[in-house]
Parts: C-alpha cells; sequence; structure tokens
C-alpha cells in the first residue's frame, strides 16, 4: 500500500445552532411553541416570562439587533451573518434543504459578554392584556370558557346513576362500564374482555364479573343520552328505536314500520349505507315502500349518542393572525396583526445577568453560554413572529377579492408567487403557512387555504381550485334532494362558467369537501 499525501478543496453549508433553532421555531404551531418556550423557561434559568408593563421601552423590537458597544465586547467571535429583515429566516435560500449540514452539538458562546443588550428587554410587551371585560363582554364568553364548564359524557352519566339504588358490585360494575366509553358513548370492548382484564385466570370471578357487567349495561342503556353503551352502530340505533316505540301506540302503521327498521339495524351497516331498498326488502319481508319508510326513520337517530358531549375545547383554534376590515367600498381598508395572545412576553432575567456580569470566574463560560442562549431564543421568536406577519400581509395583499366576497373570489396563488415577493425561500413559506391560522371576516382558516392550483377558463385566464370547489359547494347546496346533480352535472354547469373542469377533478373536489355521490344524496 503506498501512502501519500493529497489536497482537496470542497465546499458544504453549515447550519449554525441559532440557525437551526429559527428554522425549528418557524415551523412549530401555536401550541407546540408555547410547549417549547414553557420548556426554555425550565431549563434556562436566565429566561423569564415578564407579565407586567416593560420597563426599559428604549429597547424595543426596532433596536433588537443593534450591536454592543465595541468595549463591552471580550472574546467575540463571528456574528451570524444573514441578509435581510428576517434575520436567521430571510436568508433566501438559507432553510433549503442541505446534504451536508453538519450534526453536532449547540454552540452557544456568543460573544463572551454578559452585559445587558438592547435584545434583552423583553419581547412581546407591546401586546395589549385581555382585558376582563364588562357589559357585553361579558355575554360573550370565550370558546375555552365554555369548554371548561362543558359536562363530559361520563360526568353526565355519573351523575344520572346517583339515583339507582344499586349493589356496591352493581354500582361498582356500572361506573366502571361508563368509564369504558368512547367519546361517541360506544363501549368498544367486549363484556367477557373487560371482566378478563379484571379477574385475570380466576374462573369463578370472571363469572361473577360477566354477571354484574351485563345487569350494569342494561342499566347503562337505559339512562340518557338513548343509545349510550351499545356495542356497534346498529346496536345503537335499535336501542333509539326501542325507546321511541311509545309514540307508535294505536298506530299500526307506524309501529309495522318501526318493526322493520329494527330488523334493518340487524342486518350489514353497508346494506343501510349504500341503501340496497330491494336487498333490504328481502331481509326483513317487507315492501320497498316500508323499508323507505324504515330508513327514514333511522335517519332521524342520533349515530353517535356521545356527540354533544365531546370536550370542544380540543377543537378550539386559536389564530396566530387576525384580519379586520374598516370602512366600506372603495375606502375599504384591511388591517393584519398578530394574534397578541399567542405571542410569549419573554425577556434576560436582570438579575441574574448581572449577577454573572459581576462574578466572572469558575464557570462563567458555561453561564455566558446560557445567557446567549436565551438571547438567540428571544430574538428567534421575534423573527418567527416578524416572518409569519410578512408572508401574512403578502397573502392578504393578493387575496383582498376573498376578505371581501368570500372564497369565491379567491384567486389562484402558489408558493413561489409569495416567496419571489418577499424574497424568502419556498421552503420558508411552506413552513409558515403551515399550521398556522388566520382569523378573516369569513371564519378562521389555515394559511395554506389562500394557495390553490389554477385551472384554466374559456377567455384565456385562471380560476382557482379553491374557488371552483366554493361554487361546486354552491351547485350542490342548491340541488334538488329527489334529483341531485351528477359530477358530469356539475362538470357541464361550471362549462356555463367559463371554468373547464374535467368529470373526475370533479369527483376529486366533490370527495375533499366531504360531499357524498349523487345517488347517497337522494332523497328517501
Amino acid at each position: 500500500m503506498k501512502q501519500g499525501l493529497s489536497l482537496r478543496v470542497s465546499q458544504h453549508l453549515a447550519l449554525t445552532p441559532q440557525l437551526q433553532q429559527s428554522i425549528r421555531l418557524l415551523q412549530l404551531s401555536t401550541l407546540e411553541l408555547a410547549q417549547e418556550v414553557e420548556q426554555m423557561l425550565d431549563d434556562n434559568p436566565f429566561l423569564e416570562r415578564q407579565t407586567e408593563e416593560a420597563q426599559r421601552e428604549e429597547f424595543g423590537l426596532d433596536s433588537a439587533d443593534a450591536p454592543q458597544p465595541r468595549e463591552e465586547r471580550e472574546d467575540a467571535e463571528p456574528s451570524l451573518a444573514v441578509p435581510g429583515s428576517d434575520g436567521a429566516v430571510a436568508g433566501g435560500d438559507a432553510d433549503a434543504p442541505v446534504a451536508d449540514a453538519v450534526d453536532a452539538e449547540p454552540d452557544w458562546e456568543g460573544d463572551g459578554s454578559v452585559d445587558l443588550a438592547p435584545d434583552d428587554s423583553e419581547w412581546g410587551g407591546d401586546a395589549p392584556p385581555r382585558s376582563s371585560g364588562s357589559g357585553d363582554d361579558d355575554e360573550r364568553a370565550d370558546a375555552t370558557e365554555l369548554a371548561r364548564s362543558h359536562e363530559s359524557l361520563q360526568e353526565h352519566l355519573h351523575r344520572q346513576a346517583l339515583s339507582l339504588r344499586l349493589s356496591p358490585e352493581d354500582s361498582a360494575a356500572l361506573r366502571f362500564l361508563i368509564e369504558s366509553l368512547d367519546d361517541d358513548g360506544y363501549l368498544e370492548d367486549s363484556l367477557p374482555a373487560l371482566a378478563s382484564a379484571l379477574a385475570g385466570d380466576d374462573n369463578d370471578q370472571f363469572d361473577e364479573l360477566v354477571h354484574h357487567f351485563q345487569v350494569a349495561l342494561g342499566l347503562l342503556q337505559s339512562l340518557e343520552p338513548v343509545g349510550v353503551g351499545a356495542r356497534d352502530l346498529g346496536e345503537c340505533l335499535a336501542i333509539q328505536l326501542r325507546a321511541g316505540a311509545a309514540d307508535d301506540e294505536g298506530d299500526e302503521d307506524a309501529m309495522e314500520v318501526r318493526k322493520i327498521a329494527l330488523a334493518i339495524c340487524k342486518q350489514p351497516m353497508e346494506l343501510l349505507a349504500r341503501r340496497d331498498f330491494r336487498r333490504l326488502a328481502a331481509l326483513t319481508r317487507g315492501s320497498e315502500d316500508e323499508v323507505r319508510q324504515a330508513m327514514q326513520l333511522i335517519a332521524r337517530l342520533e349515530p353517535k349518542p356521545g356527540r354533544r358531549f365531546v370536550d370542544v375545547e380540543r377543537n378550539v383554534i386559536v389564530p396566530d393572525v387576525i384580519v379586520t376590515r374598516s370602512g366600506r367600498g372603495a375606502n375599504m381598508k384591511l388591517r393584519v396583526q398578530l394574534n397578541p395572545d399567542v405571542m410569549p412576553r419573554l425577556r434576560v432575567h436582570d438579575i441574574y445577568a448581572g449577577a454573572l456580569k459581576a462574578h466572572k470566574g469558575e464557570g462563567g463560560q458555561a453561564l455566558s453560554q446560557r445567557l446567549q442562549e436565551a438571547r438567540w431564543f428571544i430574538k428567534n421568536i421575534q423573527q418567527r413572529f416578524d416572518t409569519i406577519l410578512r408572508v401574512s400581509n403578502a397573502i392578504v395583499e393578493r387575496q383582498k377579492n376573498f376578505f371581501v366576497h368570500g372564497e369565491l373570489a379567491m384567486r389562484p396563488l402558489v408558493l413561489r408567487e409569495i416567496a419571489d415577493e418577499l424574497g424568502l425561500h419556498e421552503s420558508t413559506i411552506s413552513r409558515v403557512t403551515t399550521a398556522k391560522y388566520m382569523a378573516t371576516p369569513f371564519g378562521t382558516v389555515e394559511l395554506k387555504y389562500f394557495f390553490g392550483s389554477a385551472l384554466g377558463t374559456e377567455t384565456g385566464g385562471n380560476a382557482s381550485s379553491t374557488a371552483v370547489r366554493a361554487l361546486i359547494k354552491q351547485f350542490v347546496g342548491a340541488e334538488s334532494a329527489k334529483k341531485p346533480l351528477s359530477d358530469s352535472q356539475i362538470s357541464e354547469m361550471l362549462k356555463e362558467q367559463g371554468i373547464e373542469c374535467a368529470r373526475r377533478t370533479v369527483a376529486k373536489y366533490r370527495e375533499a369537501l366531504r360531499i357524498a355521490p349523487a345517488n347517497l344524496r337522494k332523497a328517501l
């Protein structure tokens, strides 16, 4: 083996820890960012949450990037040079996929300074506090507050169970079944499976538990909401049908229809979903007309008894950006602002930073790194919200008609248009528009909602796919329930509007809107 020396020149791009953190914070949702902030507050003693008014207003956002005096910098290292007002995120292709990025432990050495820097001041201090409100404000209850006072399905059932006189064993079995229900009110596990999990290998105890569970199941299914405690959809519908049998006393026709409806519930649910009248009539020994009436009766039942008890707090979407309108007609203006409720108010702990400056010594280098880490975290969060605001302004500027006329006025828009306008990379726009929401006069939507492909028109122009979906939804909403529109008919109607849209494209958009096909939309 011959040994020798060679010189090779190569280039690779290494992402600094600061830039990696900036990119990661940008793609986090509001909930994930709040968790990240809490984690950083627990880990870094130099970072604190400021809940009062900032005392040093001269250190506002405008001067956050101001350099420290030269005489205060010791052992300075090269600063992160990223052009553009968006700092680490605004640097063109800086956040594009990098195959050769070096994985290394974060290095937060910074410039070695421990003095208070301009960006050590509170960030988010301009956000007005949530007012307690009075008068009309008290009447408009917040969705989260309503969710906290919302009674769960289990609480509702436990409250009813208190009025039952049961043995301790049956009462315990009923409580166990109530806690075993899912959000829709169904009992997913069989009684033997539940008993086996508690009894183990003891056969005598297993049989006893199954007996108590059978008694408790009958009691559970007698509680309100009707249909709770069912093991499947058919049983849930049958419980509701039997509960309403008293309304049909004296009406033989209604009793016969209910009887056929109960027979339908014992058949495979696929037949009910497909509305296979002929097959169901043969299986239930009734006429097709009676089957239709029975299916109309079934259609009025609740397939998910626990639906109204679902905790709505999990479905509350907190917008990152709020868009409001002012004025009318030609004088109408759109105002885009960040939601102050999602902006963390952070600052560097003055006392700890001052103590570190006064007592430099052993271990000071590690503490200096933690101080620099706190500064970078505040700055990167600021850059995150600044970038979200810039992108939101650009979107609102290009989709003005949406905020005036609604989704039918949406225009085609792709990520590259916004990226080119702001001087950012497409991947940055993708990160900003993912899991970020905007409150508009027409509801709260994800930022990605404003981007849609273009469909050709007869005049040579383009129509947004979002507007086409809205048009399809409008057509279906105005159709006759007895003669619903097929995908081919909707395609022809779009052509009459000057929009070239194939039948397969209509079917794809219809499925995306969760609209059933024409045969399932037809009235019984």
